[in-house]
């Protein structure tokens, strides 16, 4: 609660020195007429797993499918600009560096004398993250006693804050953001690792769509209401954003991009390879021997990426959209060459692919050792290469080495689901799931040395 109070203090400062500036540096009134006049929409955000992020080199996020929604339907374009935190909205929002905050901004008194709240009010949480089962606890007096993992903060403080209203007991355990991340916790969570963490409900409802084992049902702090923002000289498009959301909340598309969010599982179930007696990896075999020649790759480790991607199912299509036997997004796909309605055509799903390594082994050719660039090109083949390389130059500034992966590159993809490293100047490219490409590296480069001890050349 304390860090929470320090957050606003700072949000009404950012107020009060925009409140002071001259009169001659008043930016002038822009309501709805002037922004259709223009075209185009300016929707300002915060990078994060539930509001945007770039994922396989295109843009995603719950608030970013929404705000895009809302633009489509005034017809207007629409551009984000990303921005570093919340005070960061506001002041942007005030200054006229945008038209509208899609974002989950906390509702406060103090904020509505700058800012009218507009569109969908969502109702946010702490909760404790722990596993389904007898076991879970149903009270936040069971906590007493039980040993609880958080990173530095708001989740830290509330711990703390909690510990002291029920007179102690709770063990608090702090874990530094360059040991874990908040994310990471969850998964030792799932994994069994710790029994407790705590997140808001919405990063621990998009969490389960990746281990379902997990019980999220036990907040431990009160309700903050949420909301977009516009300017108070914006209230004709406060007012279209108020009855978009009005009109929409129940459309098919609205609950489609609800859902592949906070529901679509993450982590599709995967059912056992061919016989490897009959020495025989999938259907595909001799397709992966073809076009694996083209990169210099093994063919069993490229049937490895596509065993992880797709099942080697030619129909599968992703949460986030990719499609096919090698899980290519859409945007990627088209630039690849690959013909409309044919995305899900094995061969072309493959050459594709081959084409699309082809172009990262261009741009990872200073790192030598080829089993080490082969771990780059999957992580980008996984992230989008814009993440690698953040993580590259992440590496360099605080002294490894940006072109080693174990221990090293590796070592800042896992780190750039955290704030501090995911808003380092040097990054560019945001938030990412770095967990999840650090396991598909893994998962693949096992595999494929498993296939080639079973599976002859």
């Amino acid at each position: 609660m304390k860090r929470y109070a320090i957050q606003q203090l700072c949000l009404l400062i950012c107020l009060c020195l925009f409140s002071c500036k001259p009169k001659q540096n008043e930016i002038p009134p822009v309501d709805l007429p002037q922004i259709k006049e223009r075209g185009e929409l300016v929707a300002l955000t915060v990078n994060g797993s539930a509001s945007y992020f770039n994922y396989r080199g295109e843009p995603m996020g719950f608030q970013y499918e929404l705000a895009q929604q809302f633009a489509r339907s005034l017809g207007l374009k629409l551009r984000i600009q990303v921005v570093k935190d919340e005070a960061e909205l506001i002041d942007s929002l005030l200054r006229g560096k945008g038209d509208l905050i899609a974002y989950n901004l906390p509702i406060t008194n103090p904020l509505k004398d700058s800012l009218i709240f507009c569109g969908e009010e969502n109702i946010t949480r702490q909760v404790i993250v722990q596993r389904k089962g007898k076991q879970a606890l149903k009270d936040v007096t069971q906590l007493i006693g039980k040993e609880i993992y958080t990173t530095p903060g708001i989740f830290h403080e509330r711990l703390k804050n909690l510990n002291s209203e029920l007179g102690g007991g709770i063990n608090i355990h702090e874990v530094p953001t360059d040991t874990a991340t908040a994310e990471d916790l969850i998964t030792w969570v799932s994994e069994e690792t710790i029994d407790y963490t705590v997140a808001t409900d919405e990063i621990a409802r998009i969490n389960r769509t990746y281990y379902p084992n997990l019980d999220i049902s036990m907040a431990i702090s009160f309700d903050q209401r949420s909301a977009w923002a516009v300017r108070k000289t914006s209230p004709l498009l406060a007012e279209a954003a108020d009855q978009w959301h009005k009109e929409n909340i129940g459309s098919a598309e609205f609950k489609a991009s609800a859902r592949r969010y906070f529901e679509l599982n993450k982590r599709p179930s995967y059912g056992p390879i061919l016989s490897v007696r009959e020495g025989k990896i999938s259907h595909y075999d001799d397709l992966f021997r073809k076009y694996a020649k083209q990169i210099g790759w093994d063919w069993r480790l490229l049937a490895s990426l596509a065993y992880t991607e797709s099942n080697f199912n030619p129909d599968v299509v992703s949460w986030a959209g990719a499609r096919g036997l090698m899980q290519l997004m859409p945007a990627t796909a088209r630039a690849l060459g690959v013909p409309p309605g044919k995305e899900k055509d094995p061969e072309e799903s493959i050459k594709a692919a081959v084409k699309y390594i082809a172009s990262m082994q261009r741009s990872f050719e200073r790192i030598e050792e080829k089993e080490d660039q082969t771990k780059f090109i999957l992580a980008a083949y996984n992230a989008g290469i814009g993440h690698v390389t953040d993580a590259m130059a992440l590496a360099e500034k605080y002294g490894r080495n940006q072109y080693l992966w174990e221990h090293n590159v590796a070592h800042f993809i896992l780190l750039k689901s955290e704030k501090t490293y995911y808003q380092d100047p040097v990054c560019k490219n945001g938030y990412l799931r770095g967990t999840d490409t650090y396991r598909f590296v893994k998962e693949i480069t096992d595999r494929a040395e498993y296939y080639k001890k079973k599976i002859r050349r």
